[in-house]
């Protein structure tokens, strides 16, 4: 048997070794940002920024939104700023509304944790229930950039969108862009529209927008000649600051919680809950971790409603400070108030990140 020379041997290992490191060279990692966006994918939600990061976790409740068919109103569960559930905690229902909720609403909860935002298409047969899912979905990440957006720093910008005001002539929501403790930024993205109120829409709001920045907080004068847009846009306007999370771009004048201790109080407004009597509504003050003063914004009136309203109320404000939570007993005779209540406290806290 001939032996192989050395010099022989030599080259053929260099040979295997230069083939090896071409080949190394030439694989790329299957995890490569780079090889999805060169394949026409698309990057995680998370690096496309669609979700709100940050490191938001817990439940994030929208504002209820109201449709020709029923309020639809939508809680996300969130994760490290990702949506990892999404829920419709209220929608249409009665008769036919059943069938169309039962069928879309699972797709729309699909569809949010998928695109990680509220750019989702409507569910075919369900277009007034995929608007309001929408517009409750896009509340609910509002708050959690809002929610983030304190997390990073009180120099960073948040967007924080009121609850809807039902006036007599139709209803107002505001949105602020609040920096710096400061409104940079005030709009209606609802306001009455249709004859007159077109008019007086385009003549009322944008000098509430510019009073509204100017003041800092919800504190402005009525436009004359609008006094039920301007009722509105104040309420919805205070909504927006109530939810500007502690130390995280309020001032004194815009969120109206003790600004100056560690320890900040914050006061939260809970999304409305539509009642068989009426809508229910609470704002409760948190301090430390705990609920220090709970009351009730709106509540069912008229009638017999007036009493029961004020026997249940007090009770269920003394039953969440006392609790710390939304777990408390209905209280006898005011089944559908307390159900509003607690439905409304919960979003509160929810916004409140308790």
């Amino acid at each position: 048997m001939k032996k192989s020379h050395p010099v022989r041997r030599a080259v053929l290992a260099g040979a295997a070794t230069v083939s090896g490191i071409v080949l190394l060279l030439s694989m790329k990692p299957a995890s490569d940002p780079g090889s999805a966006q060169a394949a026409g994918g698309q990057l995680p939600p998370a690096a496309a920024g669609q979700a709100p990061q940050g490191g938001v976790n817990g439940a994030v409740t929208g504002d209820a939104q109201q449709t020709q068919y029923g309020p639809v109103q939508v809680r996300l569960t969130m994760s490290g700023g990702k949506i990892t559930q999404a829920e419709a905690v209220q929608a249409p229902k009665g008769g036919r509304s059943d069938q169309i909720t039962a069928s879309s609403v699972p797709r729309l909860n699909q569809a949010a944790v998928a695109a990680q935002s509220a750019e989702i298409d409507a569910v075919s047969g369900a277009t007034y229930t995929s608007a309001g899912y929408k517009k409750s979905l896009q509340s609910a990440l509002d708050k959690a950039k809002a929610s983030a957006g304190a997390s990073q720093g009180s120099g960073n910008a948040q967007t924080l969108t009121g609850d809807v005001a039902q006036t007599q002539y139709g209803p107002v929501q505001v949105r602020v862009t609040v920096a710096g403790g400061k409104i940079t930024k005030a709009e209606a993205v609802q306001a009455p529209k249709g004859g007159r109120s077109d008019q007086i829409t385009a003549s009322s709001v944008p000098r509430l927008n510019q009073a509204a920045v100017a003041a800092g907080n919800a504190d402005i004068d009525a436009v004359s000649g609008a006094t039920y847009t301007s009722a509105g846009y104040k309420k919805s306007l205070q909504s927006a600051l109530d939810k500007a999370p502690a130390g995280g771009g309020g001032s004194g004048s815009a969120q109206g919680a003790g600004s100056g201790s560690g320890a900040q109080a914050k006061t939260v407004t809970g999304s409305v809950a539509q009642t068989q009597y009426g809508p229910v509504q609470v704002r409760v003050t948190v301090s430390g971790g705990k609920i220090t003063k709970a009351e009730a914004v709106q509540a069912p009136k008229g009638g017999r409603s007036d009493q029961i309203t004020s026997s249940s109320v007090p009770r269920l404000n003394q039953a969440a400070v006392a609790a710390g939570n939304a777990q408390i007993d209905a209280v006898s005779g005011a089944t559908y108030t307390s159900a509003g209540y607690k439905q409304s406290l919960q979003s509160a806290l929810d916004q409140a990140g308790g």
